[in-house]
């Protein structure tokens, strides 16, 4: 995990270093419902590259929002489960989540 003395003092700041990138937010949409497969978050994840959907689990999963979890298979299974404090993220999503359909309620 991320040593809590490199982050900033602004917690909205700490935050946006957390979930600051729309992929991440996305991820945490879609493991909230349960642990995923890699295969199974890149296809629910309309443009994201293979590379950036890694890299987004690497930074993720480094800051404790999330575990993954090789199996000794052929081919190798991986999968990602949001940890305690990934899921503690979720309040946050309810807000954008009603805010962007007020929004479109009422701009669209």
């Amino acid at each position: 995990m991320t040593d809590k003395n490199n982050f900033p003092i602004c917690p909205v700041e700490t935050t946006l270093m957390l979930i600051g990138d729309k992929w991440k937010v996305l991820i945490i949409r879609d493991l909230r419902d349960g642990t995923k497969r890699f295969g199974e978050l890149k296809k629910s994840l309309t443009g994201i590259s293979q590379k950036v959907l890694t890299a987004n689990l690497r930074d993720m999963e480094g800051n404790g929002l999330l575990t993954r979890e090789v199996f000794p298979e052929v081919p190798p299974r991986v999968e990602y489960t949001l940890t305690e404090l990934g899921c503690s993220m979720f309040p946050i999503l309810d807000a954008m989540e009603k805010w962007g359909t007020e929004f479109r309620t009422n701009n669209i």
